[in-house]
């Protein structure tokens, strides 16, 4: 598909100084105590509620959709979070509880997190979360494959399971970790996007380079530019390594600072993150009593 690598390789190439000062700068800024209040709301309302470990049971899924739903269960002016995010066995067991909710619910698909399966494996997989009640699929592209400059390969997959999909959501994962430099990190958020996804997401959480600011504000002027050219808009999820309210803000003000309120909703932004919501709810019980609960007050995740 040669208009595809036109495409990728005509973008402009990321000034790697540029990208990593103006990161580093917008995460210096401060928010005032007002401001912090509805911050950590809105990062609640953000959070995918994650959970994808070779030892999740069905009372650990319950017991985190539980509090998906009730993220505070003393404060019933808490919000609720965006959604839970199960690997595809788990999801009959989260749909259960987010049942008319409002919370959504998240599966990780596409031989998560290597995507090292054959295509109709991948559907296949896609097809089971959704038939148990998955509103929205978090798959992974074929690193292998985009490193190795086969586009097609990587388009192709994705528009095959987002039609898998039907109705759900699609999050696309890059492993931006994996993926060796910002020019790939900006190629593969349009190469996504190109293809249908709704959502484009930094990565799996089980490599050691997860989420980062530079990387996030690459991805955040790529969803910008495309909505620019064609009129679609994209959201975004940074995933791994976020864990504290400090870190929540950073990525606010990124959006903020990027692409403008347009993005500041759980439409189009999350967080995926496990220990991010216990820091969240910390520091939001400190602004409401002026005192931190204790660390055994929310329940562990």
């Amino acid at each position: 598909m040669s208009d595809l690598r036109s495409l990728l390789h005509g973008l402009p190439g990321v000034d790697k100084v540029g990208v990593e000062a103006r990161a580093a700068a917008l995460g210096t800024r401060s928010v005032k105590t007002s401001a912090k209040a509805q911050a950590i709301d809105l990062a609640i309302r953000m959070v995918d509620l994650t959970t994808l470990e070779g030892a999740d049971t069905p009372g650990k899924v319950r017991a985190l959709s539980a509090k998906a739903v009730r993220p505070d269960p003393a404060d019933p002016t808490c919000p609720s979070v965006a959604a839970v995010c199960v690997y595809p066995a788990m999801v009959p067991v989260a749909a259960s509880v987010l049942r008319d909710t409002g919370v959504h619910l998240a599966s990780v698909a596409t031989a998560f997190p290597s995507g090292q399966a054959p295509l109709d494996v991948k559907l296949a997989d896609t097809r089971d979360a959704v038939a148990g009640g998955a509103d929205e699929i978090d798959m992974v592209i074929s690193r292998g494959a985009f490193l190795a400059g086969d586009y097609t390969k990587v388009f192709d997959e994705i528009v095959a399971v987002k039609e898998a999909c039907g109705d759900a959501h699609l999050k696309v994962i890059l492993e931006t970790g994996e993926l060796g430099t910002y020019d790939n990190v900006r190629r593969a958020s349009w190469l996504a996007m190109t293809a249908g996804a709704d959502f484009i997401k930094t990565s799996t959480g089980k490599v050691p380079v997860a989420a980062t600011l530079p990387v996030t504000l690459i991805m955040l002027e790529a969803v910008r530019d495309f909505r620019a050219r064609t009129g679609r808009q994209v959201g975004v999820k940074p995933a791994g390594g976020i864990r504290t309210t400090k870190d929540a803000v950073k990525y606010l003000v990124l959006i903020n600072e990027t692409v403008g309120d347009d993005w500041l909703s759980p439409d189009w932004f999350r967080f995926g993150a496990s220990s991010l919501l216990n820091d969240l709810l910390m520091q939001r019980t400190k602004l409401t009593t002026g005192h931190y609960a204790g660390p055994d007050y929310f329940t562990l995740d």
